[in-house]
Order: structure tokens, then C-alpha cells, then sequence
């Protein structure tokens, strides 16, 4: 596959919108996390999955409008979103599990970070990197299933 200097640009376009919505996300999803597990004390696997949850309805709306401009139905769409966030939220977890248990992580002093002291230092640092690993898998699954530009023909085989 050869691709153009329109494609290169679109899909550079397409990264960077992509990029700004992901920006968007990570706030959501680590102040959620932050102020569930810091804040209020509730546990890492809880906290994790409101703030992907709240993430993944922001980037939702924002993907399917504004980053990959889809076509198809919104049921198909959402159908699609929904198994890859769970498939990437269960990588995401994985290498949390495997940072935090198989790494002893969730030991590290809190103030292993002496410029931003918090509790539960190693819980929030292992997020950081796990949403790393999330966030490539995500936009690989988007961009190649859920969001996938089809050739019109195809749309339209698919309407009859």
C-alpha cells in the first residue's frame, strides 16, 4: 500500500485532532482517578474504571464527530468503541497488575516523587504508564475497526 501526500496529510490532520481529544481524556481520566483513590481513599481498580469510563464517553463523542468524521450508524459505532475500550481498558489493566503486583509497585513510598508528594504514589505513577500502553492500542483499534473509512461502494454493499 503506496500511500499519497494527501493521505499522509490527512492522517497527520487525523493524529494530531486525535492527540488533542486524547489530551482531553487523560484529564478526565487521571483527575477522576486521583480524586477517587487520593481523595476519597476508594480502591485502584474502581477508581481506574470510572476514569476510563468517563474518559472513553469524551472521546467517544469527540472521535466520532470531530477525529474520523464516521458515516456508519451510531449503534454500529458504539458497538464497535465499546469492545475496543474493553479490550484495551483489559491491556491497560494487565500491564497495571503486572507493574503494580509483578514489580511490587504498589510499595513504592509516597514520596517517591518528591516535587508532587501524594499518597498512593506508585498506584498513580503505574497509571500514568498503563494509559500509555492504552491510549496506542485504542487508536490503532479506532482507526482500523471502529472507525474505519470504507470505500463508498462497500458502504453502500453493506446498506442493501
Amino acid at each position: 500500500m503506496r500511500l499519497n501526500k494527501s493521505e499522509i496529510l490527512k492522517t497527520g490532520v487525523e493524529l494530531l485532532k486525535y492527540g488533542v481529544i486524547g489530551v482531553s481524556n487523560t484529564i478526565i481520566t487521571l483527575v477522576t482517578f486521583y480524586l477517587m483513590n487520593t481523595g476519597l481513599g476508594l480502591a485502584y481498580g474502581i477508581s481506574n474504571v470510572a476514569g476510563y469510563v468517563l474518559g472513553v464517553i469524551n472521546s467517544f463523542i469527540w472521535n466520532r464527530a470531530w477525529v474520523f468524521k464516521t458515516h456508519s450508524t451510531l449503534r454500529h459505532d458504539l458497538t464497535l468503541f465499546v469492545v475496543g475500550f474493553l479490550l484495551c481498558l483489559s491491556l491497560q489493566l494487565l500491564v497495571s497488575w503486572i507493574l503494580l503486583e509483578g514489580f511490587g509497585w504498589k510499595n513504592l513510598d509516597d514520596d517517591v516523587l518528591p516535587f508532587l508528594p501524594m499518597k498512593h504514589a506508585g498506584q498513580n505513577i503505574v497509571m500514568v504508564i498503563a494509559m500509555v500502553f492504552y491510549t496506542i492500542a485504542n487508536y490503532i483499534f479506532n482507526r482500523t475497526v471502529t472507525f474505519k473509512q470504507r470505500e463508498s461502494g462497500l458502504i453502500d454493499e453493506e446498506k442493501k
